[in-house]
């Protein structure tokens, strides 16, 4: 009488059949959720920036302690315009907070502040929003003509804000403009597009 053992390799085993139902369910899965995850990325990236406004400048637009959502990618495939509330970095410093200000000149025009009154190119700035006279007007009480890739930016209470008519500020290169302003989300009773 022989005996076998009961362990140990058996080639005589059946292979156990795939179950082809459960493979369909978790792919399906895992597509869904790999797809919910490059969502979440592609909004993050580039619309989900979120910053905070400092200060009065953008008073009564926006005003300080605001949280704002800030558009990436549009300036990816269009250029800023005029009226636009930018958000970027004075002179690419990656050390400093946001700014938020309005853009007043796209390269080429010209910009001056004469009488407390902004022109550009010559005419009276058409403003979107009801601001103050300008008491200084800093670099541009002298004509300011804009290079290829620069653009003068104001806040909305001009008289308390620092920008383009300050050296420290300057013009903005195209470069350090790190999206659109486009929505606010607090505070909670402000909450809206901008």
């Amino acid at each position: 009488m022989v005996r076998r053992r009961k362990s140990g390799l058996n080639f005589g085993r059946r292979k156990k059949k795939i179950n082809f139902a459960v493979v369909k369910e978790v792919l399906s899965w895992t597509v869904e959720i790999a797809l919910t995850l490059l969502i979440a990325f592609t909004f993050v990236y580039f619309i989900g920036l979120r910053t905070s406004v400092v200060g009065q400048s953008m008073s009564k637009t926006l005003n300080g302690g605001d949280q704002i959502l800030v558009n990436r990618f549009v300036y990816k495939v269009t250029d800023p315009k005029m009226n636009d509330i930018v958000v970027f970095l004075p002179n690419g410093n990656e050390k400093s907070h946001y700014y938020v200000k309005r853009v007043i000149g796209v390269p080429g025009d010209t910009v001056q502040i004469k009488n407390g009154t902004v022109y550009v190119n010559g005419k009276a700035f058409d403003e979107e929003t009801d601001v103050a006279s300008i008491e200084d007007a800093g670099l541009a009480a002298e004509e300011i003509t804009l290079g290829a890739d620069e653009y003068f930016v104001l806040g909305d209470n001009r008289n308390n804000s620092e920008d383009s008519r300050y050296a420290n500020i300057g013009n903005i290169k195209k470069d350090y403009i790190i999206g659109k302003a486009w929505f606010r989300i607090a505070p909670f009773s402000e909450i809206g597009f901008l």
